[in-house]
């Protein structure tokens, strides 16, 4: 049976999707159409309906998105939420000792601020403002100020989510430094053909290959709230009406169809100066730890925006 061993996982809105895109271009790896599974990331599912929709949790079924990988010599799968999750990285060591870990990071605080838009837009955020978002989150950990229906309510604390240093020190003591690959946005940005031949060394394969490549995943705005909301909150009769109608498969792809035709892509106001000011200063000393970690000089993150 086709078993993935290689992960991206995570950060959030770091270019992960861009990666995963150019990876399942190479001849010789295998990445399987649903991005995020989220199948080894227990700890961050509330066993909820929504989260049914948002976490893979039956072992069969996520062996099955890797079925049609043939002879391919790398098999892998990228969810962002491996990197936040506190047993990801232990599940993925006993699924695959062997496993190779990629990490893509970026500016904490800009990370936050996309983030934040993100949840909004699939509605697992009901505060549209970023500030105020950030101003409840103390309720939030005590079950308060609660979107409905949301997915992943963990991933509401957003300060914890942009912690990236506790978060990859869990992957390289339980995979040691030289399976875990950590990637910066801004070297993506900057030389992205440099950065895939990079990664295509790290996994063994062909450096031969060129892929097609661009940012994706940008700033995503619903066309209408009243269909976002439709698809989001549809009642328990009517789920069983679509049950009996459409198949499973159907029922998602006519779903995600839907949620296609509901997107506008627009630019994102920029931070306002003084959230971002407070947040520099806040996350000063994890962009300190993160230079030292990777041995680069990431100062210039407490200076941009």
């Amino acid at each position: 049976m086709n078993r993935p061993d290689f992960f991206i996982v995570g950060a959030p809105k770091c270019g992960t999707t861009t990666l995963y895109n150019c990876l399942r271009q190479h001849p010789e790896i295998f990445m399987p159409s649903r991005k995020e599974p989220r199948f080894f990331c227990d700890d961050l599912d509330s066993g909820s309906e929504r989260d049914g929709f948002f976490f893979l949790r039956d072992e069969a079924s996520y062996l099955s998105l890797f079925s049609c990988a043939g002879k391919a010599k790398r098999i892998g799968e990228a969810s962002t939420t491996y990197l936040y999750s506190e047993v990801s990285a232990r599940r993925i060591r006993e699924f695959c000792g062997s496993a190779s870990i990629i990490i893509m990071l970026r500016n904490p605080v800009d990370m936050l601020y996309s983030y934040h838009s993100e949840r909004y837009y699939n509605g697992n955020e009901d505060i549209p403002d970023f500030e105020a978002a950030l101003a409840v989150e103390g309720e939030r950990r005590r079950g308060l100020r609660l979107p409905r229906n949301a997915a992943n309510l963990k991933g509401l604390y957003y300060k914890d989510v942009a912690k990236f240093s506790i978060q990859i020190q869990r992957y390289l003591e339980v995979f040691g430094q030289d399976r875990v690959r950590i990637v910066l946005l801004d070297d993506l940005k900057r030389d992205p053909l440099s950065l895939y031949k990079d990664i295509f060394t790290f996994l063994g394969v062909s450096q031969s290959f060129t892929p097609e490549f661009q940012i994706v995943n940008p700033n995503k705005q619903v066309r209408s709230k009243m269909l976002k909301s439709f698809l989001q909150n549809r009642s328990t009769r009517l789920r069983g009406v679509a049950r009996r109608l459409i198949p499973a498969g159907g029922r998602h792809k006519l779903a995600q169809y839907m949620a296609r035709m509901n997107r506008k892509y627009v630019s994102r106001r920029p931070m306002d100066p003084q959230t971002r000011k407070w947040l520099n200063h806040e996350f000063a000393q994890e962009v300190q730890i993160l230079s030292e970690m990777l041995s680069r000089d990431l100062s210039h993150w407490q200076t941009t925006g």
